[in-house]
């Protein structure tokens, strides 16, 4: 069957939800690659929004928003985000959250705050580019025991350091995330429009883990700001089923991967 680049992504991100999970997971492609999880392979994860609505499935197509009526017409709960964000995910019970990034760094480190002229300059001014900030994503990716980053493969996006750490994924590699006593693990995988990267288990520098069966070693690495290492078991992530790709579009109903 034929798939596209975001298909191939969200389904890539949605095989990193384990069934029985507790997921937190934004709107847009990020919910899009939570619901074909619990559609597909994990029906007893659950779901959980930064709004505190627990437990739902979209109803008539993903929401707009993280308490839109399409979730929430059957969510098993209805709380707020003091306990979504700050007991479930802060005290480092929920299982996996799911993030995008405007940008990233070679140690996971994600900005969505804004980029800089000069970014090195020590007293911040107005950023060139103020972004949407961070939301939730700060707490999902201080909390949660396994963090996904999902997000587009592109040059200007993979930097060998980001302007602005709006949320921390291991800061500047080693163990330096330990001494800041983050209940969760940080990110396991930054899945891309290209590929699949994980961390090196003693530096916690990004890698290649796997490639998409249409991209390639070399286009990852010409896409990316940093000097890109490859896993000594790199191999091709496996193309989506028939399986995969019905749960999927059955999930997106209103055609969100479409207008990507």
């Amino acid at each position: 069957m034929e798939f596209t680049r975001q298909e191939m992504m969200a389904i890539a991100t949605g095989r990193e939800i384990r069934d029985g999970d507790l997921c937190i997971f934004g709107v847009g492609l990020s919910m899009l690659a939570g619901y074909f999880a619990l559609a597909y392979h994990a029906p007893n994860a659950i779901s959980m929004t930064e709004g505190g609505v627990y437990g739902a499935t979209p109803v008539g197509g993903l929401p707009w928003g993280i308490e839109d009526n399409r979730i929430s017409a059957n969510a098993t709960c209805f709380s707020n985000a003091i306990d979504a964000l700050g007991f479930l995910v802060s005290s480092g019970k929920c299982d996996l959250g799911i993030i995008g990034a405007a940008q990233v760094d070679k140690f996971g480190n994600v900005n969505t705050t804004g980029f800089w002229t000069d970014p090195t300059n020590p007293y911040f001014g107005p950023p060139k580019t103020r972004l949407t900030g961070s939301g939730g994503a700060n707490d999902i990716g201080s909390g949660c025991k396994r963090v996904v980053i999902m997000m587009a493969h592109e040059l200007k996006r993979f930097a060998a350091k980001v302007d602005y750490i709006t949320t921390p994924g291991f800061l500047n590699g080693g163990n330096e995330r330990e001494k800041y006593n983050f209940p969760g693990g940080g990110p396991v995988a930054i899945v891309t429009t290209l590929g699949i990267l994980r961390p090196d288990p003693v530096t916690k520098e990004f890698m290649i883990d796997t490639y998409y069966p249409f991209s390639s070693i070399d286009e990852m690495k010409a896409n990316t700001g940093w000097d890109l290492k490859v896993s000594p078991n790199v191999g091709i992530t496996p193309e989506p089923t028939a399986g995969e790709l019905e749960a999927l579009r059955s999930v997106d109903v209103t055609g969100m991967l479409k207008k990507k």
